[in-house]
């Protein structure tokens, strides 16, 4: 992996997202919306804006698309009201979900104990966090947020509308500042955090679901009193490098509180993953990230070698 170099500025563009467990996105379109003032002053687009811009969006769709590669689906909208924030602030970071009808949704479906799931992740994959903001009765979602460091950030909705289907929208969020992107981190199969230890076995095979065993140990012993989180013993969310396609996966039902939390998850190509576990234990919720390659990588041919002028013309003569 090349080291990550200094950049004075930049430009957020689209990711790449892919569905998981709450919800599976597939159509295109922009990213972020204006910031409001207040709830009240929120801007809203029309009903017939939004429609169309379903329309238009959905026709860009391939059926080999990975999915959610979308601010909008099935005319539902992520707008953030927070577009930008100060590195190492913590900011009220706002935001709502319009449906079809332009409005902001107030009804949602309970999914794993939470109406709505936030993902941010900083597009270097250094920086993850799993939070669970709070609707008022308007619509409008507020979590605190601190961002660490400056540079681009992706926030993924994990979320089901009520009588409807699961959805997973993303937009860019930038934190103002020098962006001093970091190189993804190495291939690792074992993870520490707040003195656990925590393994992973599988292989990720593009295409096809792949078994995932994570095993959590403290102080060189099984943990096996896990407690449950959001319904079960462990979350695992996977980010492709460099577009950050999206997998939001949850483990095998299980009787048995550790050390181990199985997963099955399916991802779209070959590339690296960055992983991302949560599991509580002792009442304290941890994150333990892992790096992890799926498929073989194409070899890149050695450049051809090639010679060097001597002179003028054919004849080799120099001065």
């Amino acid at each position: 992996m090349n080291a990550a170099t200094k950049l004075g500025s930049y430009v957020l563009g689209l990711a790449v997202v892919f569905g998981g467990a709450l919800g599976v996105g597939k159509a295109v379109g922009p990213v972020g919306a204006p910031p409001a003032e207040d709830h009240a002053a929120m801007a809203v687009p029309s009903a017939s804006a939004s429609a169309a811009h379903g329309e238009h969006a959905t026709a860009q769709v391939q059926d080999d698309t990975p999915g959610g590669l979308q601010v909008s689906e099935n005319g539902y909208t992520l707008n953030p009201l927070t577009p930008a924030v100060k590195p190492g602030e913590p900011t009220d970071f706002r935001f709502a979900v319009t449906g079809p009808d332009g409005r902001p949704v107030t009804g949602y479906q309970v999914e794993h104990d939470k109406k709505l799931h936030l993902i941010v992740a900083s597009r270097d994959l250094t920086t993850f966090q799993h939070v669970h903001p709070e609707m008022a009765p308007d619509g409008v979602w507020s979590v605190k947020l601190t961002l660490p460091k400056a540079g681009p950030y992706r926030v993924f909705a994990d979320f089901a509308p009520t009588g409807g289907e699961g959805l997973t929208l993303g937009a860019d969020v930038s934190v103002a500042g020098d962006y001093r992107p970091e190189a993804l981190p190495e291939e690792s199969r074992t993870a520490t955090v707040d003195g656990y230890e925590v393994t992973l076995d599988g292989e990720l095979t593009p295409g096809q679901s792949s078994k995932l065993t994570l095993k959590v140990a403290k102080d060189g012993k099984p943990v096996t009193d896990l407690q449950p989180y959001l319904g079960a013993y462990g979350h695992l969310v996977a980010l492709r490098a460099r577009d950050l396609a999206y997998l939001h996966v949850h483990p095998e039902e299980s009787e048995k509180a550790g050390p181990e939390i199985v997963f099955h998850a399916e991802v779209p190509s070959t590339g690296d993953y960055r992983l991302f576990l949560d599991f509580q234990h002792e009442g304290e919720v941890r994150t333990a990230d892992f790096t992890l390659g799926a498929g073989e990588r194409p070899q890149v041919p050695e450049p051809e070698p090639t010679s060097t002028p001597t002179g003028h013309g054919d004849d080799g003569h120099s001065h």
